[in-house]
C-alpha cells in the first residue's frame, strides 16, 4: 500500500504503538497524505479521536450487517457505506479520492493486522469491504 495512511484502528500496547508508527514512517513518512494527517491530527482533542472511532466502528458495523444480511458488495448499501468510510478518512485525517481509497482496500486484505481488524468483527469481512470500497470507486 503507497496510497496513504490509515489511522487509529484496533487497539495496540504504547509498545506496539511505537513499532507501528516507525512504520508508517518508514513508508509513508515523506508522503503528503501522512503530513497532511499528522498536521490534522495534532489539533484533535480525546473527544474529537472518540467522535472519530465512534464514526468509523459505526461504518463497520453498517457494513457487518450489510454482509450479515447477505446483501452483495456491489450492492447500493454497502457502496454507500464504503463512500462514508471514504469521507471519513477525507474529512478527519487526509484527502482520499475513489482511486486512494481503492488502494486502502488492497492493504485491508494484503496487510495481515488490517485484515486481522475486520475480521474480529467479522469472519470474510476484510474481502467484503475491499470489493465494497473497489465497486465504490467504479461506480465514480
Amino acid at each position: 500500500m503507497n496510497q496513504g495512511v490509515d489511522r487509529g484502528r484496533g487497539s495496540m500496547s504504547e509498545h506496539d504503538q511505537a513499532r507501528f508508527e516507525a512504520e508508517v514512517q518508514e513508508r509513508w513518512g515523506g508522503t503528503e497524505a501522512y503530513k497532511e494527517s499528522s498536521r490534522r491530527t495534532k489539533k484533535y482533542s480525546k473527544d474529537d479521536m472518540a467522535k472519530i472511532k465512534a464514526e468509523s466502528d459505526g461504518i463497520e458495523v453498517g457494513l457487518a450487517a450489510a454482509m450479515a444480511d447477505g446483501d452483495a458488495a456491489d450492492g447500493e448499501r454497502a457502496m454507500d457505506l464504503a463512500e462514508a468510510a471514504r469521507l471519513h478518512i477525507d474529512r478527519w485525517f487526509y484527502p482520499c479520492d475513489t482511486a486512494r481509497h481503492a488502494g486502502l482496500a488492497e492493504m485491508y486484505t494484503a496487510d495481515e493486522r488490517f485484515k486481522a481488524h475486520y475480521e474480529d468483527r467479522a469472519e470474510g469481512l476484510a474481502d467484503f469491504v475491499a470489493a465494497a470500497i473497489k465497486a465504490n470507486a467504479a461506480r465514480g
